[in-house]
């Protein structure tokens, strides 16, 4: 398995409804995504953490070359662009272990 955290920052009066409805459409089968865990740090809640769990690098990058990925996130990049405050900041993992109690 490999994961990306995924770092973002909500402007104020933003929330991210909008493109979570967005980027579940934009899904494809077979993409290797296992996960997505989206979270609000208790004490800023306008900092967000997005946890994204896939089979495996290779599937993940794949995904992120697919065509009609990209075009299906049109729409997501226009909804980013108005609710960060700046771009998302990307740290790559690979997951050593699983354990779900």
């Amino acid at each position: 398995m490999w994961a990306q955290l995924i770092t973002m920052r909500l402007k104020p009066g933003k929330d991210m409804a909008e493109l979570d409805n967005q980027l579940r459409a934009a899904e494809q089968p077979g993409s290797g995504l296992v996960r997505t865990l989206t979270m609000h740090d208790q004490a800023d809640p306008s900092q967000v953490y997005a946890l994204v769990v896939f089979e495996s690098e290779d599937k993940a990058r794949a995904r992120e070359q697919d065509p009609r990925r990209q075009e299906a996130l049109h729409a997501a990049r226009a909804i980013m662009a108005d609710i960060f405050d700046g771009p998302p900041q990307f740290t790559d993992l690979t997951v050593a272990d699983e354990w779900t109690g």
